[in-house]
């Protein structure tokens, strides 16, 4: 009979285990990662546009940036990274491979290790979005968890090309004011721009796990 070969990464490393995984091998792999509770907040906007949500801690940076997009609303239309103290990591430009770390080959508990500790996570360098992003709680990892969930969160994310914290103010005061005379005109652009009506206080629950679980 074909013993099942098991393999444990241990930093780096790869152990191969045949027959049946020892109990305390399955503990050690299971300890080795955990479940990260993140909090993120878009920075200059009050009341605060947030999100807290659970994943992996062996996710990558790279899927971090997915999570992200999708937990706060953006599109995914504009350049992006994060950054802790000096450090830089995101998409590497060829030209200037030294500048930044790629993004896809650090793991998010290489980065955050303990709680409270944060990342700045900045997307779309034009209009200059920054986000706070909070490691709130480690907890022990469940192999049956559905991850990433989001837990919470908190008003509507700005449209994309808006113009950043000023001009997403501006639009703002327009579509309130139907004496304000750009008011017909911003009401036209988002229209046609997302197909809908905008609602700053809109967040949904349910529409964003879903789209998580896609």
């Amino acid at each position: 009979m074909t013993k099942t070969r098991y393999p444990i990464f241990v930093t780096g490393y790869t152990i191969i285990f045949l027959g049946e995984m020892p109990m305390g091998v399955r503990a050690a792999a299971k300890s080795l990662r955990s479940i990260y509770q993140l909090k993120v907040t878009l920075k200059g906007i009050r009341p605060p546009i947030w999100r807290r949500f659970l994943i992996a801690s062996t996710a990558s940076l790279a899927d971090v940036h997915t999570i992200l997009q999708i937990v706060i609303g953006w599109t995914d239309s504009h350049l992006h990274e994060f950054t802790k103290g000096r450090d830089r990591y995101g998409m590497p430009d060829e030209d200037f491979p030294e500048d930044i770390y790629d993004e896809a080959k650090y793991r998010l508990d290489q980065v955050l290790k303990e709680e409270k500790e944060k990342l700045i996570y900045t997307y779309d360098f034009g209009d200059g979005w920054e986000h706070d992003v909070v490691l709130e709680k480690i907890l022990p990892f469940e192999a049956d968890a559905k991850l990433p969930l989001c837990l919470k969160g908190s008003r509507a994310c700005p449209p994309e090309d808006i113009g950043g914290v000023p001009g997403y103010a501006m639009f703002l005061e327009a579509i309130s004011d139907p004496k304000h005379p750009e008011h017909d005109s911003m009401l036209e652009w988002i229209a046609d721009d997302t197909g809908d009506t905008f609602d700053p206080e809109r967040f949904d629950l349910d529409e964003v796990n879903n789209l998580l679980q896609e």
